[in-house]
């Protein structure tokens, strides 16, 4: 009796160490949970709370896990490797909306006051900022965190506990998703952006009436007032632009999970 006691004991831990090894990529690469705001040791007890929450849905209705040292690291490795896909299609949402705001503050002229982004910890421009704290506003108030949390519950019914995962699907789903940041960063952008432009072709045919003008001291502040007054004008788009992604993002992170 105490030997069956302790085999399930013993199974019970190893697979609560499967499910946090895909449950701590999360706090890696997802956005709010890998903010740099949030201290290292709090992040460790979200993570561990909730491997325990969804320990059980892992292990339902699958048979005994094995303890076998070489299996248990395959396991752990197949495991981080499924966490990790579906936290980088989550993270890569925010990556472009990172990326619109660095190629809006290197037009503008606002990378020039570059400070540390309290959120990522890099250095970043004052509109990357505006936009990371516009999404993470976004994410926590539309209950991004609750979509996350059900996605990576919902990684079980696709790739259960034992189950290897199919790579070619994870790779063809990892570069589909890169690959559309670039383009996703300019639909962030794209406002600001033509502003920016039209107003770089408005000085530029100003000087060619007025040559003794100085452009560059006249158009530099100009470009900022238009840059921030456009920003300013288009937060609220950004905002449901962020809200319809962020739910596309979760479906393309799960699509790309299937069993070999």
């Amino acid at each position: 009796m105490s030997g069956s006691i302790a085999q399930l004991g013993q199974s019970q831990l190893v697979g609560f160490m499967l499910v946090l090894a895909r449950v701590a990529p999360l706090f890696l690469l997802a956005p709010v949970f890998s903010s740099k705001m949030v201290p290292v040791r709090a992040r460790s007890v979200i993570a561990v709370a909730l491997a325990i929450g969804i320990a059980p849905i892992a292990l339902q209705g699958a048979p005994e896990v094995p303890a076998e040292p070489l299996r248990l690291a395959g396991l752990l490795l197949k495991e981080a490797l499924v966490g990790l896909a579906f936290a980088f299609s989550i993270g890569l949402l925010f990556a472009a909306v990172a990326s619109a705001g660095s190629l809006l503050d290197t037009i503008a002229g606002f990378s020039f006051g570059a400070v540390v982004d309290p959120i990522s910890g890099v250095q970043s421009g004052p509109i990357v900022q505006i936009y990371s704290m516009v999404g993470i506003a976004v994410f926590v108030a539309i209950g991004g965190d609750a979509w996350v949390i059900q996605g990576l519950a919902r990684t079980y019914e696709l790739v259960p506990l034992l189950d290897a995962p199919s790579l070619g699907a994870l790779v063809s789903g990892a570069v589909a998703v890169f690959g559309g940041v670039f383009a996703a960063a300019l639909e962030v952008a794209a406002p600001v952006l033509l502003a920016l432009v039209l107003t770089d072709v408005a000085f530029g045919v100003v000087s060619r009436v007025v040559p003794q003008l100085n452009v560059f001291a006249v158009g530099f502040p100009v470009k900022i007032a238009v840059g921030v007054l456009v920003v300013g004008v288009s937060l609220p788009f950004v905002a449901d632009w962020l809200s319809d992604e962020l739910a596309g993002s979760v479906e393309s992170a799960l699509r790309s999970l299937r069993v070999a």
